[in-house]
């Protein structure tokens, strides 16, 4: 429940009123009524599964078709890897992007090693003669310069300075490690071991990166032992470590220290899983096996997508294991949810009863009780929609009215709209049209004809023009019931982003791509539909099969968009 005096706060600056009776007026009219969100008439079955997929048959049927595939572009969910970058490539005329403006001024580096005198004169040439020697080392790191060429500016850094800084040195020893001259690094660290009591984090990661790769790697976990008593350590810290352990045939303490990653929620570098998978034979005995297939557990549980290089490790893996006949191909899933290399079905989209009750609950408390809820609308207005939708029967389908509109270059919006919602008016008995009061005002883009016909067809809610509109899409589609869909092209980061843990983002995320429609052509008479997918993209296995979403190393993906490409693993006889 949104505290009163958030409420109150909010509301004051919304239609500025005195606070003492804006706080009655709380208490009587705004807290009573939000136990209505959980009305019984509302309530949905859970004696079945629940978020019954989109029904072709009823959205892309007569007047509202689906996107053939061979079409340019075109075919795709707006979900699919990918589509992004696409849309970007495709969208003419579109403003060049803006770029930041570096303002500093070029520093040129010599492409030789040069004494102190050629040094000292490119310092005295430069602009930055205060903070000089920080902007050489940073350009030297940034353009992979030559480590002789380094090592000629640090001579002249002594000479000038009769010392050379800890921030100096340890920048140096990053470029030792950029390029593997980790001979270099060693000698670096012993003078530094002598010079220094102490090294900060960025340093002691700088150094374990660069002695992993050397017959002194066990230092490496000195150092991590002294950063953990110090404060946070990073993923890439124990990464090298677990790395260095698997070259030198410590199966037992890369796994200990993979289980203090899993422990600390560190999200664990997929080179790194790569490194465990791709280890020795010699290492992997049976319990080895067991560790390396909870891996693909632990993909699952936090929907991670290995990249193509470490799909190829994991398909190699499988096809090496000793007395077992297993089989891999790449592949991809048919828009019914069967794979093309074995024509299994792939586990369905639908939320269970026990999954569509949490994240109703979690949307509801998140996302429409949040203490954010004023600054999107105001208590009358939120009151007013809640008696609305709550005193009518389910809808089937909710519409942004906006965002259907203004996502057509060629028709008047309100002409485009009423285009949409009439075609789907056809198949889907029940439809919420959510608006912005200014529709209803005659104008260029909105004529009052088509708002009149448009109401013919669906029931409308015209919200403020000040006001967000997508919680109430989100709260009329998910308290409608597990059949309801919604059309829109916004991807409600934002409202995920509320949601209280990942369990319940990756719930929404699954329902999401279930019931999200979006229009990917107009027509009078036939828009089409982007596909929506049966299938959940998310490792699964059975006794004798997996099947595993992989990125591809071509294929820009992002957050919002999840892999076409699939691993099929299948157990031989």
């Amino acid at each position: 429940m949104l505290s009163l005096h958030v409420f109150c706060r909010a509301v004051c600056r919304q239609i500025g009123i005195s606070r003492g009776s804006l706080c009655q007026a709380a208490a009587a009219v705004f807290t009573p009524d939000l136990t209505r969100l959980h009305s019984p008439s509302h309530n949905i079955s859970t004696s079945c599964i629940v978020n019954a997929h989109i029904d072709q048959g009823v959205f892309y049927a007569k007047g509202l078709k689906p996107t053939r595939s061979n079409e340019p572009g075109r075919g795709t969910s707006i979900f699919s890897a990918g589509s992004s970058k696409r849309r970007d490539a495709m969208t003419k005329n579109k403003e060049p992007p803006l770029t930041k403006q570096d303002n500093r001024k070029h520093l040129s580096l010599p492409t030789e090693p040069i004494g102190s005198n050629g040094w000292r004169k490119l310092k005295e040439e430069s602009t930055f003669k205060g903070i000089y020697e920080d902007r050489v080392s940073e350009q030297m790191i940034k353009m992979g310069t030559d480590l002789n060429i380094a090592k000629s500016f640090l001579s002249f850094v002594a000479e000038e300075n009769g010392d050379i800084s800890y921030p100096l040195l340890v920048k140096y020893m990053l470029l030792c490690v950029q390029q593997n001259q980790i001979d270099e690094l060693c000698d670096v660290y012993d003078i530094m071991k002598m010079k220094f009591r102490s090294f900060d984090s960025g340093a002691s990661s700088v150094i374990i990166r660069g002695l992993a790769k050397t017959d002194r790697w066990r230092e490496s976990l000195e150092i991590l032992e002294t950063m953990k008593k110090a404060g946070p350590v990073s993923a890439r810290n124990y990464a090298d470590c677990i790395t260095a352990a698997i070259e030198n045939h410590e199966g037992a303490l890369a796994w200990a220290l993979y289980d203090e990653m899993i422990e600390k929620n560190l999200l664990v570098p997929q080179t790194t899983i790569q490194s465990l998978f791709d280890a020795p034979q010699d290492l992997q005995d049976d319990d080895y096996r067991k560790r390396l297939i909870s891996i693909l557990s632990y993909f699952r549980q936090n929907q991670i997508y290995p990249g193509e290089v470490l799909m190829k490790s994991i398909k190699s893996w499988f096809e090496s294991i000793p007395s077992e006949s297993w089989r891999g191909k790449l592949t991809e899933v048919t828009n019914s949810g069967h794979c093309q290399a074995c024509k299994q079905q792939i586990e369905s989209i639908n939320l269970t009863p026990e999954e569509y009750s949490v994240l109703k609950k979690a949307v509801i408390t998140s996302i429409i009780q949040g203490e954010d809820t004023f600054r999107k609308t105001t208590p009358n207005e939120l009151q007013a929609f809640l008696e609305f939708v709550n005193s009518r029967p389910p809808y089937d389908l909710v519409v942004d009215g906006l965002n259907v509109a203004y996502n057509s270059k060629t028709y008047l919006c309100s002409k485009a709209l009423l285009y949409v919602v009439s075609s789907l008016a056809k198949r889907v008995k029940r439809i919420l049209v959510l608006g912005r009061k200014h529709m209803l005002v005659h104008s260029k883009k909105w004529k009052k004809q088509d708002i009149e016909r448009l109401q013919r067809y669906a029931d409308c809610f015209f919200l403020d023009n000040i006001s967000l509109d997508d919680p109430f899409l989100l709260y009329a589609c998910i308290n409608s019931g597990s059949h309801c869909c919604f059309m829109t092209r916004d991807l409600l980061r934002d409202h995920k982003a509320c949601l209280p843990d990942t369990e319940t983002q990756r719930l929404f995320f699954k329902w999401q791509r279930a019931h999200q429609l979006v229009i990917d052509s107009y027509s009078p008479g036939s828009p089409r539909l982007q596909p929506v997918l049966s299938y959940d993209t998310i490792l699964q296995s059975t006794d004798t099969s997996y099947h595993i979403p992989y990125d591809r190393t071509d294929v820009a993906r992002t957050s919002f968009e999840v892999p076409k490409t699939w691993l099929c693993l299948k157990k031989e006889e």
